[in-house]
């Protein structure tokens, strides 16, 4: 069971925690997790396994309906066996160490956001938790929460997710939950399986519809970064008319999404 320990934490709170080898619980955190992974997570997650966001998402993840927002997600698949490990543990550690999810590097803490209407600054706090099992809050090492994000690359995570979080949190619900089915896909396209949504951009009529600068499209054709948020960008446009994008022929439907 997971002890929540304190709320609301600021940026000059502190913990006392470490996590190493020497430790008995070493890897226990890694079993049985209910681990949902964000854009970044997996564009980071396919690009050190080196797969397409396609293998990667068929071989190592869930896709689900959020049941509040109506918004397809993504979680981590567990190993299909009694212990239920990550798929990317091993006896020394996490093989995907320096790419690992957001939320293994964010452990022992976690982190509350929201965005409850576009336009207004994102919303968010952090929070420590304690498992039973975890040895590593005996530690003597201290860190504030803003030395621990910054540790563990947790600012670069978060400033990549903040977009996709502005669209799943920053609408109301009565508008999420009016997407129809082609919109989800839309939706999980541009989320999670980024390289077909770089085939849908350059393979489609999309070029032909839309006014787009030709640096932008160099630069999103090789640069999964700089696609993530040109993908942000069109769900913004394709699910909520906002003017992102500027249509070659007034006379396209927004909506057609057909080759």
């Amino acid at each position: 069971m997971t002890d929540t320990l304190s709320m609301q934490l600021t940026a000059q709170e502190t913990l006392r925690f470490a996590c190493h080898k020497e430790l008995a619980c070493f890897t226990k955190c890694c079993n049985d997790l209910k681990l949902v992974l964000t854009p970044y997570d997996i564009l980071r997650l396919k690009n050190h396994l080196q797969l397409s966001s396609k293998t990667f998402l068929r071989q190592y993840t869930a896709a689900y309906v959020d049941h509040a927002s109506g918004l397809p997600q993504v979680r981590l698949k567990m190993e299909n066996n009694a212990a239920k490990k990550c798929p990317f543990l091993t006896p020394e550690g996490c093989r995907v160490y320096s790419d690992r999810p957001g939320a293994c590097r964010l452990y022992p803490l976690g982190r509350a956001a929201s965005k409850m209407q576009a336009g207004h600054h994102l919303w968010q706090y952090y929070f420590k938790v304690k498992e039973p099992h975890c040895m590593g809050w005996h530690s003597e090492k201290e860190w504030t929460i803003q030395e621990w994000l910054e540790d563990q690359g947790l600012n670069e995570y978060n400033a990549m997710n903040n977009s996709y979080m502005e669209i799943s949190t920053g609408r109301p619900l009565r508008i999420l939950k009016t997407l129809s089915s082609q919109h989800l896909q839309m939706y999980y396209m541009a989320c999670y399986d980024l390289d077909a949504f770089r085939s849908f951009v350059f393979e489609s009529s999309f070029r032909k519809r839309f006014d787009i600068a030709e640096n932008v499209l160099h630069r999103i054709q090789f640069d999964d970064i700089a696609l993530m948020f040109f993908a942000s960008r069109w769900l913004q446009f394709s699910l909520f008319g906002e003017k992102t994008f500027e249509i070659k022929d007034p006379l396209s439907s927004a909506g057609d999404h057909s080759n």
